[in-house]
């Protein structure tokens, strides 16, 4: 069974990197073809679209895609593949589907729903982290379930928004519209609308990372729990012999 997950692992990594790797090379020629307006080809690419912008969140994604394998390799870290079947997915649903195939614009709520996504994934590693090392006998840690569900959120918030002022300085720099402060014609929104989609992001972190951190200290309180009601009923019950009256033997020898 365990074969048959690693192989899945497999496909899907390799699935969403070729995916990742022509949706580079999509970019690279829609920004040539596109600048140069009039080639036969460019009839293919859509006009105004932000290629630089799709080029930029694939060579990203290409980068985050092997982060998890390094961390395993370097740090010998054992990733769930469940866990790690998530974040992939995450990603193809953030980068192919969102930016390349434009489901930011297409499909209502598509950037909230991935916000929520990333709350709670985000919170669920901190949670799983904190108590491998809690667990481990090499790391001098001793956090409460309450600490730990208080540093899972504030690890996942602090993710959040250290990803709203990656989309802000892109934004500034390059002219990209990752904060959706311009209409997918162009308008430029002002005042509170456009900071709707920036502070939307992060009050959905927040409620993901909120929700995930609760229900892992819950879990992480049951089980302790668990441990503790154990404790007493099978490493410390006193031994029949002590409790049994001495035979004629015993207080001959006691004498």
């Amino acid at each position: 069974m365990e074969r048959y997950k690693s192989r899945f692992r497999v496909i899907v990594t390799y699935i969403v990197l070729c995916s990742l790797i022509f949706s580079a090379l999509y970019a690279i020629a829609g920004t040539v073809l596109t600048a140069i307006d009039r080639t036969p080809l460019a009839v293919f690419f859509g006009q105004g679209r932000d290629y630089g912008l799709m080029l930029l969140q694939c060579l990203l994604g290409l980068a985050v895609l092997f982060l998890p394998g390094l961390l395993e390799r370097r740090c010998k870290v054992v990733i769930e593949n469940f866990v790690y079947i998530f974040f992939v997915v995450f990603l193809y649903a953030a980068i192919i589907l969102g930016e390349v195939h434009d489901f930011y614009y297409r499909v209502p709520h598509w950037d909230t729903l991935l916000h929520a996504c990333s709350g709670i994934m985000l919170g669920a590693i901190g949670v799983s982290a904190i108590d491998i090392l809690n667990s481990s006998k090499k790391v001098r840690l001793n956090l409460s379930e309450g600490c730990i569900a208080l540093f899972s959120f504030f690890f996942a918030v602090a993710l959040g928004a250290i990803w709203e002022i990656y989309e802000y300085s892109m934004d500034l720099f390059f002219g990209f519209n990752m904060q959706r402060h311009r209409l997918e014609n162009g308008v430029q929104l002002v005042g509170q609308l456009a900071l709707y989609d920036t502070m939307k992001d992060l009050i959905v972190d927040v409620l993901g990372a909120a929700a995930i951190c609760i229900v892992g200290y819950l879990v992480l309180k049951r089980k302790n729990r668990n441990v503790l009601r154990l404790v007493p009923t099978t490493a410390f019950q006193p031994p029949k012999n002590l409790t049994a009256k001495p035979n004629k033997a015993q207080k001959v020898g006691l004498n």
